[in-house]
């Protein structure tokens, strides 16, 4: 399980990386390294505060990216409604869809390790169910509200690095696009950001069981070691990496951490709650 889950947060910071540096390099005119270098110095700088700066972190920007996701939906409707209309009406339901989703499923689970040092809140199981629910329905609103709002682009959309973006350029309206890479920018840092301080909150547990401490100074230098990694990978560049990268390690997912939590993990909570 850890090394499918490593694997995942390595293509995460490479896919994270590697969109920042087209999202300055297509909107600023900066180099795509520094882009994808500016975006991992921000994932080290807030995983060097530590937790409590993280967790607001995380809230705050939450909350403004519905906020701008419901904007976008908005105007995407009113300049792109009858086109948005039009391709639901007459979309093709291709084969290969089930298989599509359930693969996109796995590789979007294989994030949850990445967030575990926020159950330290939970203290009972209905908490922790009502908590995952309430998660899971937030979690994939923004994708709802983006899927509805490109599609009046489609398929064109399909071969862009960045859809949100291009669809964005061409409502004409300057001040959502803008503040929507400042949000997008954000989101990338706060998904590097997690993933990271998730092995340091392990490494810490880990040495606390051992009755060792974990240091605050080993904290960068753990980000520091998976971010230099994660900016080589990400010269492969983001179509590259988010079609090969996630594909592929969706079964390594299924088998090391799916497959497990539901044949063993389950039964030994319910054996433990009785």
């Amino acid at each position: 399980m850890l090394l499918a889950v490593g694997a995942v947060m390595l293509i995460v910071l490479a896919v994270v990386g590697s969109a920042a540096g087209v999202l300055l390099r297509d909107n600023f005119g900066l180099p795509y390294m520094l882009g994808v270098g500016i975006m991992l110095a921000a994932i080290g700088f807030l995983t060097f505060k530590g937790g409590n700066l993280i967790e607001r972190f995380l809230s705050g920007w939450s909350i403004l990216i519905y906020i701008v996701y419901a904007l976008f939906l908005a105007v995407a409707i009113l300049k792109f409604g009858p086109a948005i209309r039009s391709t639901l009406i007459s979309a093709e339901i291709k084969p290969g869809w089930v298989m599509g989703g359930f693969k996109y499923a796995l590789y979007n689970l294989g994030t949850i390790p990445a967030v575990l040092f926020c159950v330290k809140h939970i203290e009972t199981r209905r908490e922790a169910v009502i908590s995952g629910f309430t998660a899971g329905l937030i979690g994939i609103l923004p994708a709802f509200l983006f899927y509805i709002a490109v599609l009046g682009h489609y398929p064109q959309v399909v071969g862009q690095e960045i859809p949100a973006v291009y669809v964005l350029s061409r409502t004409g309206v300057t001040a959502l696009l803008i503040l929507f890479q400042i949000v997008l920018f954000g989101t990338l840092i706060e998904t590097g950001t997690g993933f990271i301080h998730a092995v340091n909150e392990r490494l810490r547990s880990a040495a606390l069981a051992r009755g060792r401490t974990f240091p605050d100074w080993q904290r960068p230098l753990v980000a520091i070691g998976f971010l230099l990694i994660g900016l080589g990978i990400a010269g492969f560049g983001l179509i590259g990496l988010v079609a090969k990268g996630y594909g592929t390690l969706s079964w390594g997912i299924c088998l090391t951490y799916v497959l497990p939590l539901l044949l063993v993990g389950l039964p030994r909570a319910l054996r433990k709650k009785r």
